[in-house]
């Protein structure tokens, strides 16, 4: 075994690949979108998701409260700002506090979170998310359904762009998701939800204020 891995190394050692300056990523043409909002809603809808653009946190509040998944969920939470009035108090009932669950385990049978995210991609509708301002950064992906609320001008073209925006000075916790959670692997037949949320809605909030995010 060993003599014939020493001779796939030394046939491919005769056949070096010319080196090549890496390219200046900063001077790339990358692509753009004539309308970056609804390319992200669109390629969303292809992976799964939803997407619907809002005017407000009284609006996130409807539209949830009329959200299937919502309705049927047991155990709900929420990190976002909503308004608490007499219009949406009634139809939402968040039971449970991120702030107050010091084990993540405890949030093995959550059904339903929504969660706020940094900003949109249009070219893969991924939405950057971080634990910034969600105690149980766990919920992302634990939750059997999942609603985020973005900025609604906090959208960026490509992944490119995307990557400018972030840092990573403080060493915390960030990823993207594109989607529900999903796997085409088993007889080339696309499975959602095979290993997290089985359903994402994001909210394209106009006024992102309302929802205490900046």
């Amino acid at each position: 075994m060993r003599n014939d891995r020493e001779q796939i190394l030394a046939a491919i050692r005769k056949h070096p690949l010319a080196s090549h300056a890496r390219p200046d990523e900063r001077g790339g043409t990358w692509i753009r979108y004539e309308s970056p909002a609804e390319h992200f809603a669109e390629v969303l809808q292809s992976v799964g998701g939803t997407c619907q653009r809002v005017a407000n946190a009284f609006e996130v509040a409807r539209h949830v409260a009329e959200l299937p998944t919502y309705v049927a969920a047991e155990q709900r939470c929420c990190d976002v700002s909503l308004p608490d009035t007499a219009m949406v108090a009634a139809e939402l009932d968040w039971n449970v506090d991120l702030d107050a669950v010091d084990d993540p385990h405890r949030l093995a049978m959550l059904d339903f979170a929504l969660l706020p995210g940094e900003f949109g991609v249009a070219e893969n509708a991924a939405v950057w998310v971080t634990a910034r301002h969600v105690h149980q950064r766990v919920s992302y992906f634990i939750a059997q359904h999942l609603a985020f609320v973005v900025p609604y001008d906090n959208m960026v073209h490509n992944m490119h762009e995307a990557y400018e925006r972030l840092s990573f000075a403080d060493n915390t916790f960030g990823c993207f998701v594109s989607g529900p959670s999903k796997t085409a692997d088993i007889e080339q037949s696309l499975v959602i939800g095979a290993h997290g949320a089985r359903s994402l809605t994001v909210f394209l909030v106009e006024d992102a204020a309302s929802c205490g995010m900046a």
